[in-house]
């Protein structure tokens, strides 16, 4: 029931006309796109994947009439940009004459210009990152796209102007890391009008980075971990101003909207994995903080200037859409209503040192009765997210069937300042494990979690986490649970799509031919040999993100040293086991009968 409620994924609504949305919802059973009617409340479903979309990689365009998303082959991510009318109808694609290429799925690699008069994208080819623009007439022709610029490292955006005469291009060309500066081009000649950068070891937070919703202002308002944690400021490229808003608030910054009007934006802070919303009055330099509902706030955006509309979960609630007052940031009323689901527990913020002093935050869920209970301690993904007080169906499966539920903010996780973020470049897998063992540590002292019943999972990241603690830190743990891991850097870099390629050198500072003794160090294969506990992996064939051949190896490797492992394949991409609902439960139900059956707990079988 937790994994079908109907939920809100995520929302937009037309810059010019108000009446109409975009919706992505899963209550076709995977995360689809719907035309939304704001003011009749109906919605209208636009595709039909079997394998589901991504959250947050499609645009609906200002004056509402298109939606436009990467067409990928069966959740490969790869493929072209496309639009669809509003009204449903045939694709378009608006590159047919490029290869096909991928573009950073769910990070903002595609914008229109507010007057709908150009749209901008970022195409990724060996030869690196291309900043694309085409002209959108106003009977909604395309020109033929335009490349402005390129880049052999990792590059983003655009975020446009008002009118499209401004492109701002999230560019790491300058640093070693995955740290951006932005480039500001001119659309029509790919000339760079002005840059701003505050150095090699900071960064721009490309991701929240947006201009002014005012005609003829070219300001963009974004944020910067120069001072070693995310502030926010404002730069207009024509002018070289650069203002660093001196808002005197506790945590890492990030920008989510300007008000229409553009005299005040809305951003978050992050504290210990804790989000508070505010206000910031830029005429008047007065700071508005909100008494919005406790959980996670996503993506809220000014619905008016008097009305916020935030995509509100917590752990026991799945995502909907409600309405905050823009003064108090006291819920109105639901906006887009939730499917109903049976109680479940609260986590509570934990924080305890890790094998250096460094002081390391989770969340931590408890099943009813005494302990010591058996544990399972999981790892987001990313490494650049973090994980806040959300719905998640598997951490209260976990729960139900009485296990203690641990999730941490290992080094690497963002919003805890730059030098926690960036702690894991040139040599990750090391740090984090630290971490984990740490967890494990807390977990065992607090008489929390029997010692010989402590399982380790995670997906993505947290999955190639998962088997790297198992490999390097054996004897700790009774199992690990991996989904659409990393086996093998290596492998990684030879079959991934150019994007991640280029992620993979950032990371690790540099290419396997550069450093392979890091991509060795670095790779779960590599201690194989260690492991000493049984293995689950689930991966999708489809996956370009985190690629099955380097998952064949390692299966193989560790059948050839007599270790217990199994993999259970899907035909998909790597975001299919999060947008398929009954993909999520079969996978959920793999991990929970893996661990009935290596830990013989009984109050698994009686579930």
């Amino acid at each position: 029931m937790r994994f079908r409620a109907p939920s809100i994924g995520n929302t937009q609504v037309a810059a010019q006309d108000r009446t109409r949305g975009l919706v992505v919802h899963n209550k076709s059973g995977a995360y689809q796109f719907y035309a939304w009617d704001i003011s009749k409340g109906e919605m209208r479903q636009l595709t039909n994947r079997p394998e589901g979309t991504s959250l947050y990689a499609c645009f609906l365009s200002p004056d509402g009439r298109f939606v436009y998303y990467l067409n990928g082959n069966q959740g490969n991510e790869i493929g072209h940009y496309v639009r669809i009318p509003f009204e449903g109808g045939t694709l378009i694609d608006l590159t047919p004459d490029l290869p096909q290429y991928s573009s950073l799925a769910g990070d903002p690699c595609f914008a229109n210009s507010r007057s709908g008069n150009i749209v901008g994208f970022t195409a990724d080819s060996p030869e690196g990152f291309h900043l694309y623009c085409i002209d959108v007439a106003a009977d909604g022709k395309f020109g033929q796209p335009r490349l402005l610029r390129s880049s052999k490292r990792l590059a983003a955006g655009p975020q446009l102007s008002y009118d499209g005469k401004i492109a701002f291009w999230a560019s790491s060309e300058r640093s070693s890391k995955e740290q951006f500066g932005l480039l500001a081009i001119d659309t029509k000649t790919g000339e760079k009008i002005a840059e701003l950068w505050d150095g090699p070891d900071s960064g721009l937070d490309y991701q929240s980075a947006i201009t002014s919703p005012i005609k003829d202002d070219y300001r963009i308002l974004t944020a910067t971990n120069r001072a070693g944690v995310e502030r926010l400021l404002i730069w207009n490229p024509h002018s070289g101003e650069r203002v660093d808003l001196d808002i005197d608030v506790t945590g890492s910054m990030r920008a989510f909207d300007w008000s229409p009007n553009g005299e005040r934006i809305l951003f978050r802070t992050f504290n210990h994995a804790v989000q508070q919303l505010y206000v910031y009055d830029l005429i008047r330099g007065a700071l508005s903080k909100l008494n919005q509902p406790g959980g996670s706030n996503g993506g809220p955006y000014f619905w008016t200037d008097r009305e916020i509309w935030s995509h509100w979960q917590d752990p026991t609630h799945p995502p909907c859409l409600i309405a905050l007052d823009a003064e108090s940031g006291i819920q109105t009323r639901s906006v887009l209503a939730a499917g109903e689901v049976p109680g479940g527990h609260h986590l509570k913020s934990i924080t305890f040192a890790s094998s250096d002093g460094q002081e390391i935050q989770g969340w931590l869920g408890m099943p009813d009765g005494e302990g010591p209970f058996p544990a399972v301690l999981e790892t987001h993904g990313g490494p650049k997210a973090v994980t806040s007080l959300a719905y998640s169906p598997g951490s209260q499966s976990w729960i139900d069937n009485g296990f203690a539920f641990f999730s941490i903010n290992y080094r690497g996780s963002v919003t805890f300042g730059r030098e926690f973020e960036d702690k894991i470049y040139g040599n990750p897998g090391y740090w984090e494990v630290e971490d984990m063992v740490a967890a494990r540590d807390w977990l065992v002292k607090a008489g929390i979690a029997r010692p010989d019943k402590i399982l380790v999972t995670g997906w993505s990241y947290g999955g190639y986490l998962t088997l790297q603690a198992l490999g390097k830190r054996p004897g700790l743990w009774a199992g690990g649970m991996a989904g659409v891991a990393i086996a093998d850097w290596g492998g990684l870099y030879e079959h991934a799509s150019d994007t991640m390629k280029a992620w993979a050198v950032a990371l690790l500072g540099g290419t396997p031919g550069e450093r392979p003794d890091q991509y060795k160090v670095s790779s779960p294969i590599t201690y194989a040999d260690k492991v000493e506990s049984p293995v689950l992996i689930i991966q999708g064939r489809n996956d370009t993100r985190t690629p099955g051949p380097p998952v064949e190896m390692y299966e193989m490797r560790m059948k050839a040293l007599g270790k217990e492992i199994e993999v259970h394949w899907f035909d998909a991409g790597h975001l299919a086991s999060f947008a398929q609902v009954e993909k999520s439960i079969e996978h959920q139900e793999l991990m929970l009968r893996f661990a009935r059956r290596i830990l013989d707990v009984s109050r698994i079988e009686e579930h």
